[in-house]
């Protein structure tokens, strides 16, 4: 059972930002199957049908549900990764539960009750992100409004909180608080290091402190770390920024594991 592999080991959650075409997915999917299999812990494939929360409207969004569960599937198929996306909306948590095998709820709607309803109604495993706005303590309630809803496969993200205009900060107390609940608290490396909206229509930041934001994690007890990577992140069509580049993602990695 996947929940209870991520349980036994440090799990890895890792894919490029957005879906933009398959090709890419196959060639990241590729390095991080590999990434598993050479150190034994489990990696999770993400990549996003929909980047329904872009900076500018005319940003690019990703191929959409149906044509992205149909990339997400290829992946999982070819190279058998457990396989996770984000929703946005109540009606996308069945579908999108067809093919992925982790439900993710992003950091803006993490108080969305029907959202985190109708994802634990799948019973697929939900990663809630927690808000920009909340601290560790506030994040009790998200994962409660999945229990009481009749699951209990709940894994937590650490994301960062917004305290001034255009940055994120991380208070690592929050991966020790949200530990209490008796929940795998994931770190969230990528997004933790933007800057949302802060370059010119679109969210920029320095990847150059992932690999230390991962390292902090670590020491405050962090079950899982989740990282966005990409071949050539500054050309990306997504958060580009923040991801890391996918041939340094196994020297990233490689200290997080204890073996």
């Amino acid at each position: 059972m996947l929940f209870n592999q991520l349980l036994d080991k440090p799990f890895f959650i890792l894919g490029p930002c957005v879906m933009e075409n398959q090709d890419l997915l196959f060639t990241v999917a590729e390095k991080v199957a590999e990434i598993g299999q050479k150190y034994k812990v489990p990696v999770v494939f993400k990549s996003s049908f929909d980047k329904a929360n872009r900076t500018s409207v005319s940003a690019y969004r990703g191929p959409g549900l149906e044509k992205g569960m149909q990339m997400l599937l290829k992946v999982k198929e070819q190279f058998g990764l457990p396989v996770t996306t984000d929703i946005h909306e109540s009606y996308q948590a069945a579908p999108v539960a067809e093919v992925a095998d982790i439900l993710q709820i992003p950091a803006f709607l993490c108080r969305q009750t029907d959202l985190l309803v109708a994802a634990a109604k799948t019973g697929k495993i939900v990663n809630i992100k927690k808000a920009q706005f909340l601290s560790g303590q506030d994040m009790q309630y998200p994962p409660q409004k999945v229990a009481e809803s009749g699951n209990s496969q709940i894994i937590l993200t650490e994301r960062g909180n917004m305290y001034g205009y255009n940055n994120l900060a991380v208070d690592f107390r929050n991966i020790y608080d949200m530990k209490a609940f008796g929940y795998p608290v994931c770190m969230d490396c990528t997004h933790s290091v933007q800057r949302p909206g802060g370059a010119g229509g679109k969210t920029g930041g320095d990847r150059t402190f992932v690999p230390m934001m991962a390292l902090a994690a670590k020491a405050f007890g962090a079950s899982g770390y989740f990282m966005e990577t990409h071949p050539d992140p500054d050309h990306a069509m997504s958060d580009g920024p923040n991801m890391v580049k996918l041939h340094e993602l196994e020297n990233v990695i490689r200290p997080l594991i204890d073996y």
